[in-house]
């Protein structure tokens, strides 16, 4: 049973503490820790996004690492930008807002649907036990790969294959994040939600999205309906037509 909760503008969410299990580079946070800061600063906090664990896994991770070598100028501009086949790395706010809105713990195992460039993985990793990442597109899937593996990010699962089926053989999950628009919920995501556990992702049709959150609750699932988003399409069986 699905049961809808609105979130209104914004939701209070707890402040979570710190415990971020993975290697830095440092010469690397050096370079860029300035406009890292500048951005957390004013697109970030300035937003409303409180949660200690998610503003220093954002700071631990530069975003440079994950975009392509002519685009490195802009990776700290509040924007999205594309990563080629058609696809995006999301404006940074939207990554630290749909983090936060998971309420991560260090025990967790998350689900991701869309590894896209990585940069969302990357958080996810720092502030979660295991996670799971599944895209679509093997150029995609392979080149994230490559950017964790090189930077010590090590409790990270890759699957090429449609998204909109989940991961069934490694569920339930303590978390699920979709970082493409679908037209509706994927059922299947809603079977691999582990009990009190919870969801996140765009909904709706093309350009008119809105960002939910769904909790698992004895077997029943509220939906929190949020901001209105826009994001690529999430192709699938229980997504948008791919033709």
């Amino acid at each position: 049973m699905v049961g809808q909760v609105p979130i209104f503008s914004r939701p209070a969410l707890k402040i979570l503490e710190s415990d971020s299990h993975m290697s830095l580079s440092t010469a690397a946070n050096a370079a860029s820790g300035p406009e890292r800061k500048a951005m957390i600063d004013k697109q970030i906090v300035a937003r409303g996004v409180r949660s200690a664990a998610v503003l220093q896994a954002m700071d631990a991770t530069p975003r440079e690492w994950f975009v392509a070598d002519n685009q490195k100028n802009d990776a700290y501009c509040d924007s999205p930008l594309s990563i080629g086949e058609g696809q995006t790395i999301s404006q940074p706010y939207i990554v630290a807002l749909m983090t936060e809105l998971l309420e991560l713990q260090p025990h967790h195992r998350v689900l991701e649907i869309g590894t896209g460039s990585g940069y969302q993985t990357a958080i996810l990793a720092r502030l979660a036990a295991a996670v799971f990442t599944i895209e679509r597109i093997e150029a995609l899937s392979h080149r994230a790969q490559e950017r964790l593996c090189s930077h010590g990010i090590g409790n990270v699962q890759f699957r090429i294959g449609d998204g909109t089926l989940g991961w069934p053989e490694a569920a339930p999950f303590d978390r699920i994040l979709v970082t493409a628009g679908s037209p509706t919920i994927p059922h299947p995501l809603y079977e691999q939600l582990s009990e009190c556990g919870r969801m996140v992702l765009p909904v709706g049709p093309d350009r008119d999205q809105t960002l939910r959150v769904v909790e698992r609750r004895s077997g029943h699932f509220i939906e929190h309906p949020g901001i209105p988003v826009r994001f690529v399409r999430l192709i699938g069986k229980h997504g948008f037509d791919g033709s």
